[in-house]
């Protein structure tokens, strides 16, 4: 009986250290725990940066079984005390195994963090570049359309205001009177104004005279300097 009792309360002793060991690693567990939780906050922050990059990690959690109660009789303490005690070198070993799996996770955790921050920077520059990219195109693309107009199937493009004399691309020179456009085609319809075109003093080159009337041609000669109007065809 004595022997009984020295065992069970030998038993009891391992039983009590076991459990300090076994709360020990389950505080530091639960540091672990917690700075896992921050770096996978940290972690989704930068996913979410990132056009929601990587999902919600599952937290960890693990149940421990509760002790026995001790019973009346010395043999039954004993014998649950000898259950008791290898459930917990079970569980000690599990959670010794489970802290080595949230230390690598941790790790693992912080190595994929510092890549999310370096593909995040790396697309905020890329960004910053296509805004530049952006702008410049928009900026051009303004300037472009200040300069063409669609008329009919074609867009004009003109110098300075479009309420002034412009040469229109037709000329006479080589033939008097057989009216050809710059690219050698010749002219099969003509909007001339009224008298026009009058020949007079080598006017060879035509011109826009009234901007505002649909037959605002006019022959004017090739050495003055106008402003000029481009037409380019639409293509279907």
């Amino acid at each position: 009986m004595v022997r009984l009792q020295t065992s069970n309360n030998n038993l009891t002793e391992e039983r009590n250290q076991l459990q300090t060991t076994h709360n020990n690693l389950t505080k530091e567990r639960d540091q672990l725990q917690t700075s896992y939780n921050y770096l996978t906050k940290e972690r989704d922050q930068l996913q979410t940066s990132y056009n929601n990059l990587t999902k919600e990690r599952d937290q960890l959690q693990t149940s421990y079984n509760k002790l026995y109660e001790e019973g009346d009789q010395l043999q039954t303490s004993y014998n649950i005390l000898t259950e008791e005690r290898d459930q917990l070198q079970s569980s000690y070993n599990n959670l010794y195994e489970e802290r080595d799996q949230l230390q690598t996770s941790y790790n693992l955790l912080t190595k994929e963090r510092d890549q999310l921050q370096t593909s995040y920077n790396k697309l905020y520059e890329e960004k910053d570049q296509l805004q530049t990219s952006y702008n410049y195109l928009t900026k051009e693309r303004d300037q472009l359309q200040t300069r063409w107009e669609y008329f009919r199937g074609s867009f004009y493009h003109y110098a300075n205001q479009f309420k002034k004399y412009m040469w229109i691309g037709l000329t006479d020179s080589q033939t008097e009177g057989t009216w050809k456009w710059v690219d050698g085609t010749l002219l099969t319809k003509s909007y001339w104004t009224s008298g026009e075109p009058n020949g007079r003093t080598h006017e060879n080159c035509g011109d826009i005279k009234n901007y505002d009337a649909t037959n605002s041609w006019n022959d004017e000669s090739c050495s003055l300097s106008l402003n000029w109007v481009c037409e380019k065809k639409l293509l279907p």
